[in-house]
């Protein structure tokens, strides 16, 4: 049987060129008091000064959002802002959106951040929040429709967590791929494999069905058609940002609804210890990760990895499915994602390995296989 699955998306969902002009719009049918949270880099564009007049009106103020919020952040502007907006809108990265998320619910609740957050927390987010309208810069997160805002302390409580409610997900989304013009090829793919990354694990998960497979399977297919043309400046390389996009959005609608793999339940540990970007860390465990697939038999998992190549490259007779994708990926990248300079030291290794978990992966991973693809994935890292 099938494992029950709820979906859970925005009431609407813009997407195209020349989207963002909506905005607006969009606000003209909510409540108005807008307080928004945005991106140094979109602040900094033309995209905003052409969008701030329209807007200027009804706009309260503005948080600029720079890194993953902490508990501590969150608490400082909800006690700054509770009861002086209606609407809060998020531009910028997954960071922004997920800033602009938990405000938009914590605005609404009477406790501290910590108090509601998974793992450490000992208190259920209610379905109370404000309007809220979601608006990504990259192509990698899914934040506009997901059913979680991460949370992250590096400094004082070590975690990385979720506030996590299905009324999270945002009542609009906005995705428009002018945004991403201009962005470093190193950004576009850093993003671009984590979108991978979601719709990979989702498609791979346990908690999957038909319906979340085919969803997954066609932002694979759109991800397959956007990788290789993704930092292109001509024509190809704006329809490839599109479809990264859309792909994005399925990522994050199937990581919602299946759940994720091993993969992020490494990276979420290790987020709560170095301040590493999200994406490059799924992508540099997604490649060691490829090998442990090639090498595993699970029946089940094998035939979900030659259909998946199947439906990707009908036309390439591949025996090992988990490798052929591997290559594929690293050859057509824009950026190679995978080389880095940073190291863990063992005591780091083992403890990100042990608090690890694989989320809904098919295939049970010890601490030690965890452990495994962490020093693969940061080869020195165990020296």
């Amino acid at each position: 049987m099938s494992p029950l699955i709820a979906l859970c998306s925005n009431q609407q969902t813009l997407s195209g060129y020349g989207a963002l002009h909506q905005l607006p719009t969009l606000l003209g049918h909510t409540a108005g008091d807008v307080l928004l949270f945005a991106s140094p880099s979109f602040l900094a564009s033309a995209h905003w000064a052409t969008l701030a007049p329209h807007i200027a009106a009804t706009l309260v103020d503005i948080v600029t959002v720079t890194h993953e919020a902490s508990p501590q952040q969150l608490n400082d502007w909800v006690t700054t802002w509770r009861g002086r907006c209606r609407t809060v809108v998020a531009i910028g990265g997954g960071s922004t959106l997920d800033a602009g998320k938990a405000f938009s619910t914590l605005a609404c609740h009477p406790l501290p951040a910590e108090r509601y957050l998974e793992k450490i927390g000992d208190t259920a987010l209610t379905a109370e929040r404000l309007t809220f309208l979601a608006i990504p810069t990259t192509a990698g997160t899914g934040s506009e429709v997901t059913q979680n805002a991460v949370v992250t302390d590096t400094a004082v409580l070590k975690t990385k967590a979720s506030l996590r409610h299905p009324n999270l997900v945002p009542d609009y989304a906005i995705l428009d791929p002018a945004l991403l013009r201009g962005t470093p090829a190193a950004v576009l793919a850093n993003c671009g494999i984590d979108a991978f990354t979601h719709l990979f694990e989702a498609y791979l998960s346990r908690q999957a069905n038909p319906l979340t497979r085919a969803l997954s399977l066609t932002g694979l297919r759109l991800f397959v058609e956007a990788w290789p043309f993704l930092a292109d400046s001509d024509t190809r390389g704006e329809a490839a940002r599109e479809k990264m996009l859309n792909a994005s959005w399925l990522g994050g609608l199937c990581l919602a609804s299946a759940g994720l793999g091993v993969i992020h339940g490494i990276a979420g540990e290790l987020g709560a210890l170095k301040p590493w970007h999200h994406g490059k860390v799924c992508g540099q465990l997604l490649l060691p990760f490829f090998d442990r697939l090639a090498e595993n038999e699970n029946e089940a998992q094998q035939s979900l990895l030659h259909e998946l190549n199947h439906q990707l490259f009908p036309l390439a007779q591949q025996q090992f499915p988990a490798q052929h994708l591997k290559l594929w990926i690293t050859d057509n990248a824009c950026s190679p994602f995978w080389q880095t300079t940073e190291r863990l030291t063992p005591a780091q290794v083992t403890a990100i390995a042990e608090r690890a978990t694989n989320k809904y992966s098919l295939v049970d991973y010890s601490a030690a296989d965890r452990a495994g693809l962490i020093t693969r994935a940061w080869p020195e890292g165990h020296h």
